[in-house]
């Protein structure tokens, strides 16, 4: 799924080390089930209990999801709320979405933004063809960007115009991997991975008994996700998300645009941050501050991590001469392989 900053989730590497730990675990405590899903993929493994999870039960999951918040489905309900439907009613999904997002919108002074939807879909990152990237058609955008423009009332969206539109793609995938994750604790399994897309969630221990290992890509276009890694992080009981603009961006008069649209002005963003990584615990929370902090920048990123403390997070960003740095939060260090 695109997301409104349209972000890349890193390809988050379980994987050649899930499958060898699988190899070694008696296959009869663990399972995993892999598939496609929100135009990427998931893989999860677990370990497994008295009810056997099968694959239509994460696809049905996932599916439900999809029929609440995906902009892709013309009959979800954020699609409906988006035409205006009088008839769309928020679920619980929507409702737990749309809340975490005026939260992090708030915290954020507004980097992140699910109103955004407008001038994501005029330069072509959502539903649709693109319009073109000018600022006459920015600034015409720009003004119905803002969740002070819309509320829920009840289980009803509210708008102050309504050419206002949302896209949750930015926090919404994360969101996809609690509830698979809320489905496996629901039969009592306490040890499992969960990734969809990049955004991963781990709980308990892997099938060696030690912590989740988890990639986390190098910043540049060609490298192959899983294989060429910056970083690996270890984790349990917690969530983790990457966002980054360093992979899809377009050009325009000689200038390269990333695909990181700041809400507050409507226009791409010109950074040297290259991707960021948090550590929530649960991946919705983790998947919208990764997305906020590509809009806010290194420095505000850290000085905003200095005063929320649950939180952690790693970035990787560009120096003057073009060379990969590293800065992060000192509690992300214990998540840190080989720190």
């Amino acid at each position: 799924m695109k997301n409104f900053i349209i972000k890349l989730s890193i390809f988050v590497v379980v994987i050649l080390l899930i499958l060898i730990y699988t190899r070694r675990a008696d296959t009869k405590e663990y399972s995993s089930i892999m598939g496609t899903a929100q135009g990427t993929t998931y893989y999860i493994t677990f370990e497994s209990g008295k009810y056997d999870i099968k694959k239509d039960d994460i696809d049905s999951v996932l599916s439900d999801f999809d029929m609440s918040l995906s902009v892709y489905k013309t009959n979800s309900i954020i699609s409906r709320f988006n035409r205006n439907d009088s008839l769309a009613v928020a679920d619980e999904k929507f409702t737990a979405v749309f809340n975490k997002s005026y939260e992090v919108y708030k915290n954020t002074g507004g980097a992140f933004d699910i109103t955004v939807a407008p001038v994501v879909n005029a330069l072509g990152f959502g539903p649709g063809d693109a319009v073109s990237f000018d600022s006459t058609t920015i600034d015409s955008l720009a003004k119905f960007i803002g969740m002070d423009k819309v509320r829920l009332e009840g289980n009803r969206l509210v708008k102050t115009d309504p050419n206002v539109i949302l896209d949750v793609n930015a926090i919404a995938q994360g969101y996809s991997v609690d509830l698979v994750c809320a489905f496996l604790d629901s039969h009592n399994i306490r040890n499992y991975l969960v990734e969809i897309g990049g955004e991963v969630r781990a709980n308990g221990r892997n099938p060696s008994n030690g912590k989740w290992r988890i990639g986390i890509d190098k910043p540049v276009e060609n490298a192959t996700p899983g294989i060429d890694l910056q970083a690996v992080a270890e984790i349990e009981d917690r969530s983790l998300a990457t966002s980054g603009n360093y992979r899809r961006f377009f050009e325009k008069d000689g200038i390269k645009y990333v695909h990181t649209i700041n809400p507050v002005t409507g226009y791409p963003i010109l950074s040297s941050l290259l991707s960021a990584t948090v550590v929530a615990k649960d991946c919705m929370t983790a998947d919208a501050y990764a997305t906020a902090f590509m809009v806010m920048g290194l420095e505000k990123s850290m000085e905003f991590l200095k005063r929320n403390d649950f939180l952690e997070a790693y970035f990787i960003y560009s120096d003057s001469t073009g060379n990969f740095m590293v800065e992060m939060t000192e509690g992300m260090k214990k998540y840190m392989a080989g720190y």
